[in-house]
């Protein structure tokens, strides 16, 4: 049997006045004055005490707050001239029985302030299987209280708890009707629903709504229109007079998940890299970027304004969709093809082309687009357009001036060269700087990354441009025309229009 918690066994000041004396109780007296000494006593099955040289005195059925009294007027026959100080030293004790769907049920002998919460805490409370909406208190065969855990677990109120009396049984009934509450509320979990309990009823249950709450509506998924659609849309004013049904899911959905109109949005921006104040700056719905760049001091002398790397949360949700979609179609071209050419090859060779396409695959799967939004700026240009209104979470990153060219891919020396003085080379010409490109170079899918983030390919003209300050050479490997390899011709271009950075796709060749 569990052992006592201290809320069973309350301390002789928590004794309510009303408390009605019975068989069993000890009381403790103490007298000074023309009669002095002190001792205790326990209310016999008479319902009475005996005190020396005075006798019986009958105190069953005696409140609390009369006990002083009774003594005193009991000892008063016999003596004059002094004082009497009571107290109840322990309380008599309870059986009752604790039945039905309970963790630990049984036979409790609880103190006589006692109540059901006592016992069923005693008790370990409902099981898994038990309700804690409905724990009936019977006493003589009749039923005296249905009390309700939820009154005092969710709100509190202890107020129909009622003290228990000797023989008294305690039943827990099964679980009733559960619901599930999800989302934003104060305390996700499967609740359990009285007969009649409304939507909100059982939202309040669960600690209502959070401050980030959509509190106009409620989304409700009920179990017996699964089939034919099983979502509705309640408004509150709705939820307040739908009955909750036994495994209905309700969802309370956040503001923060809502996309809201740009005009209506407070923005945070984050701006680095050559201004006189990087940082964070939480501006109005709407601001423009000229005015965060004026907040931030300024750009330094050495920002490099045509490699400034503008990202934007809303351009990476739309690249990682569509980049997601990329790699499912490129997937299914890639896994038939072994199947539908070179039939020469043996089932050997074509498990190890599909060994290479899944290890490909994964490798894309694994880089994630950089949400960059590529601003049309000139080369020389020096600030920054300032009319682009800003959206949350935009980040600025401002560069130093780069003066490199870099060349990498399928070339001799890959590298980084510096901008010559005599002015700016062709492509062609810093692609012979790296050693020119070896055997198994692609020539034909030559391409060149600027610093804004533009792709320059071969057909529009890569080889004869000029080089600008932070460009970034690359010289793809050439595929066998023969197998399926010939299907990755163009997927390193599409990498970069899907938002990868350069970094990432050298990693991923």
């Amino acid at each position: 049997m569990p052992s006592n918690r201290d809320y069973a066994v309350p301390a002789t000041s928590a004794i309510p006045p009303d408390y009605a004396l019975n068989v069993g109780d000890v009381i403790s007296i103490s007298l000074n004055g023309s009669v002095e000494g002190s001792a205790n006593f326990e209310i016999d099955r008479n319902g009475q005490i005996i005190l020396p040289n005075v006798g019986a005195v009958r105190l069953v059925g005696t409140h609390y707050r009369d006990l002083k009294d009774r003594l005193v007027a009991a000892v008063g026959r016999q003596y004059r001239g002094y004082n009497v100080a009571v107290s109840i030293q322990q309380l008599r004790g309870v059986r009752v029985y604790v039945t039905g769907f309970a963790n630990n049920p049984g036979a409790y002998t609880v103190n006589s302030l006692s109540t059901l919460v006592n016992a069923v805490l005693a008790a370990g409370g409902p099981s898994a299987g038990g309700s804690f909406r409905s724990i009936k208190l019977y006493r003589n065969g009749r039923e005296v209280v249905d009390f309700d855990l939820y009154d005092l677990i969710r709100k509190g109120d202890k107020s129909r708890d009622p003290l228990l009396q000797n023989e008294d049984v305690l039943f827990i009934p099964p679980v009733g009707q559960q619901v599930a509450v999800v989302g934003s509320v104060n305390e996700e979990a499967v609740y359990e629903a009285r007969a009649g309990e409304t939507i909100e009823d059982v939202v309040r249950i669960a600690g209502g709504p959070t401050n980030l709450a959509d509190g106009g509506r409620v989304i409700l998924y009920r179990l017996r229109d699964r089939d034919s659609g099983w979502n509705h849309q309640l408004s509150r004013g709705d939820a307040a007079t739908q009955t909750a049904e036994a495994g209905d899911i309700i969802q309370l959905l956040p503001q923060g998940s809502l996309v809201r109109p740009l005009d209506r949005q407070s923005t945070i921006v984050r701006l680095e890299g050559e201004v006189n104040r990087p940082g964070n700056y939480y501006v109005p719905p709407s601001t423009p970027l000229s005015t965060v760049i004026e907040m931030a001091g300024g750009l330094t002398q050495r920002a490099f304004v045509f490699g400034t790397r503008f990202t934007r949360e809303t351009v990476r949700t739309q690249q990682r969709q569509s980049y997601r979609d990329a790699i499912d179609q490129m997937e299914q071209v890639l896994i038939t093809a072994p199947l539908t050419q070179d039939t020469s090859f043996n089932g050997g060779d074509r498990q190890a082309q599909l060994a290479s396409v899944r290890g490909f695959l994964e490798k894309l799967r694994s880089a994630e687009p950089d949400g960059r939004l590529v601003l049309e700026l000139s080369p020389n240009e020096t600030q920054l357009p300032g009319n682009l209104v800003l959206e949350n979470n935009d980040r600025i990153v401002v560069p130093p001036r780069i003066d490199t060219v870099g060349v990498f891919g399928a070339v001799y020396r890959p590298a980084s060269f510096l901008l010559g003085a005599g002015g700016p080379k062709r492509v062609q010409d810093y692609i012979e700087q790296a050693g020119g490109t070896i055997r198994a170079a692609d020539k034909g899918t030559i391409f060149v990354v600027r610093a804004n983030g533009e792709v320059l390919s071969k057909k529009r003209g890569a080889l004869k441009a000029r080089v600008l300050p932070g460009d970034i050479i690359f010289v793809p490997v050439r595929t066998q025309g023969n197998t399926f390899w010939a299907k990755f011709k163009d997927i390193t271009q599409t990498l970069f229009q899907l938002g990868l950075s350069a970094a990432t796709v050298a990693a991923i060749q």
